[in-house]
């Protein structure tokens, strides 16, 4: 928002300039001076009143957040703080052991969490997040058309009702945690509703050449089936036969146990 108070200063000082040289050279010769001082004052009013006014309405108030940063943040690049303005197609990312929080007003929040990349779009009634990697989480008003799409899938939300939701975009697939609300996961031509309490996962978790999911119950349980298998289990009991068997044998060697009479 200072940026944007900034330029209309900017744009304000220059057009007046402008419009007090056009009309003092004007209107020189046709009017006493002490007329001419007054006209120029009234005139000069005027243009600050409709510059002023062209340009707080070029500038739509929903489009502009703000954001609280943690860590090191950058937006478009470039290093963000705190209370700093957010335009509506930003492209906002979070380093290590960092997060942000982009408060939208009425419409809802976005989170970020460390190492994640997303651009935010937002509008008077919607919010679109195109999450490139990482955690986000997207907390959206009733009545507010919110979507968020990662590389696997696309999740829209019941604008119906209060939504909240969280996303974790990975090499091979995407997570979603539905806190409150309903969100719809698109995948290709598949929808799956996921209501509040419930979670669900867009992609291939098999996928080749991406590092292994470490979110507790997400790893595939090996597989036992096949004859090798089947192999090692036989040799491993055939082996403990033998042993015990050993132990058995052992045992008989020497005749028994000897028993020492108490009166030799």
């Amino acid at each position: 928002m200072k940026m944007v108070r900034k330029q209309v200063q900017f744009v304000k000082i220059l057009l007046i300039r402008l419009i007090e040289l056009f009309i003092q050279e004007e209107i020189t010769q046709m009017f006493p001076k002490k007329i001419l001082r007054k006209s120029v004052t009234l005139m000069t009013l005027a243009a600050i009143w409709c510059v002023y006014s062209m340009v707080a309405f070029a500038v739509p108030m929903d489009s502009t957040a703000e954001i609280t940063v943690t860590g090191q943040v950058t937006i478009n690049g470039q290093p963000a703080i705190s209370n700093a303005t957010v335009l509506s197609g930003s492209v906002i990312s979070t380093g290590s052991n960092s997060s942000a929080v982009v408060s939208l007003g009425k419409l809802g929040r976005v989170e970020l969490s460390a190492d994640s990349s997303m651009t935010l779009n937002f509008g008077a009634n919607n919010i679109i997040a195109i999450v490139d990697s990482g955690k986000v989480r997207v907390s959206a008003s009733a009545g507010v058309a919110t979507t968020a799409t990662t590389k696997h899938a696309t999740f829209i939300a019941d604008s119906s009702q209060a939504n909240n939701f969280g996303l974790e975009v990975e090499c091979s697939h995407t997570h979603l945690d539905t806190t409150s609300g309903t969100v719809t996961m698109r995948e290709g031509s598949n929808d799956k509703q996921v209501a509040a309490g419930s979670s669900a996962t867009a992609g291939n978790m098999a996928q080749t050449g991406c590092k292994p999911c470490l979110r507790p119950g997400s790893t595939p349980s090996p597989a036992f089936a096949g004859w090798p298998w089947l192999l090692l289990i036989a040799a491993g009991v055939a082996g403990a036969g033998i042993y015990f068997a050993g132990q058995d044998d052992d045992t008989d060697i020497g005749g028994g146990t000897v028993v020492v009479s108490p009166t030799r």
